[in-house]
């Protein structure tokens, strides 16, 4: 009796089972069969909008269905990323992941209505744009052992600008002085366009910014490039030397972009995702269009992007700290 009560349970997981691998099966075959929303957390215009829209016509085709891009800006990027947070987890809504949003505003904000680690599945980032460090010609330092030496010798320091409280930028300037004991004072900005007028005019001595803002006026010689904080040179300014190579070994801060699910959203689709947007990143046209954009592509699998993720968290989380970089 015993053993006939143990077969006829093995006998149900089984069936259960066997069960659910052709539905998960299934989702991936069927998928998509409507539109899928895609949430861009800002204003259009900006790089994170942009960087989707470049990827989201390719990835439809793709997919078989339209991927609309939905602008849901506010609160820096939290009011669209909540949205994402709270949908069905069923492939159809999804959201642009932007480093600012996921892994600073936890930290910098006192309230954040999404936990980026529970909330969200990962698929895969769409690129990395690189940072630079830029000052006007009247600043005498022009590279950046030089700089950091003339802000110590400074008593007021050397203000650096960046797009705001909690940026990127921002917090790379941050890491950077805690690594170097640099006398920079942060600047912040409602946005970068002001901050590179200011350099560019003269007012602002030195901007940590994104590349591709910057390029134009380093290319005519208006503004010095001093590093950039990306792994290695940009083919684009190949005579601009990283930060790790000015002296601060292992310092690496590019900003990056992503595409993310809901969290609990079924593994087949996730991969089905990962997949398609893997090789419309790696098309030598999105390649180009990304690169025009300062967007290195950079496509890596979920576990990959979690991963970086992760470690993106605890950085930011030592840097705000050191920092005392508080929002309401």
């Amino acid at each position: 009796m015993q053993f006939r009560k143990r077969h006829l349970v093995a006998s149900a997981a089984l069936l259960a089972s066997a069960a659910l691998l052709p539905l998960s099966s299934a989702w991936a075959d069927t998928y998509p069969s409507k539109p899928i929303r895609l949430i861009v957390p800002f204003a259009p215009g900006g790089v994170t909008d942009t960087g989707a829209r470049v990827v989201a016509e390719k990835l439809g085709e793709r997919l078989g269905q339209q991927v609309v891009v939905d602008n849901k800006p506010g609160a820096s990027g939290n009011i669209g990323t909540q949205q994402a947070a709270t949908a069905a987890p069923d492939g159809y809504t999804l959201v642009v992941g932007f480093d600012g949003t996921m892994v600073i505003n936890p930290h910098v904000y006192k309230k954040v209505p999404f936990d980026t680690l529970k909330d969200f599945a990962p698929v895969s980032k769409i690129g990395d744009a690189a940072l630079i460090i830029v000052t006007h010609p009247s600043v005498p330092a022009k590279d950046l052992p030089s700089l950091i030496a003339y802000s110590k010798s400074t008593p007021a320091g050397v203000s650096y600008g960046s797009a705001g409280t909690g940026s990127t930028p921002h917090l790379a300037g941050e890491l950077l002085k805690a690594k170097t004991g640099a006398n920079f004072v942060h600047v912040p900005y409602k946005g970068g366009g002001q901050a590179m007028a200011d350099v560019v005019g003269g007012t602002l001595p030195m901007l940590y910014t994104a590349v591709a803002g910057a390029y134009p006026f380093v290319k005519r010689g208006q503004i010095n490039a001093i590093a950039i904080s990306s792994a290695k040179r940009l083919p684009s300014l190949p005579d601009v030397p990283t930060v790790a190579e000015s002296g601060v070994p292992g310092f690496v801060v590019n900003s990056w972009i992503g595409i993310l699910a809901p969290a609990k959203t079924p593994q087949a689709i996730v991969d089905r995702l990962q997949k398609e947007l893997n090789h419309v990143v790696h098309l030598p046209e999105i390649k180009e269009r990304l690169a025009s954009l300062g967007i290195e592509s950079s496509g890596n699998t979920p576990a990959e992007f979690r991963a970086e993720i992760e470690a993106d968290l605890k950085k930011y989380a030592d840097v705000v700290k050191t920092a005392n970089i508080r929002m309401e």
